[in-house]
């Protein structure tokens, strides 16, 4: 038999893992239609067309989905691109100015 404090070690961690995935979803709070219009109306983000075009020049492929989020302080595109080698990738783009800032 297993001791109690192996057991519950064993416990702690696999409440930290199923934990973890609610703490990243924390991070990352995409906006809603409405909440994407008001955003780009207000000029808190450029437009996703603009985004698109940043993308374009940098890699190239095919959007599949874009989401508008805000991640740790700060609104981002993340997009979702079929590249030309067909991989699918995640990219973050940051939505004030459409510098590419992850996934190339």
């Amino acid at each position: 038999m297993q001791s109690p404090r192996l057991l519950l070690l064993m416990m702690l961690v696999l409440l930290a893992m199923l934990s973890l995935p609610a703490a990243a979803q924390e991070q990352l709070r995409c906006l809603s239609r409405a909440e994407q219009r008001a955003a780009i109306a207000s000029g808190e983000a450029i437009p996703l067309a603009t985004a698109r075009q940043m993308l374009r020049q940098r890699m190239g492929g095919e959007l599949v989905r874009a989401r508008l989020c805000h991640e740790s302080g700060r609104l981002i595109y993340r997009l979702t691109v079929l590249a030309r080698d067909g991989k699918v990738r995640q990219v973050s783009i940051d939505a004030t100015n459409g510098t590419v800032i992850g996934g190339l």
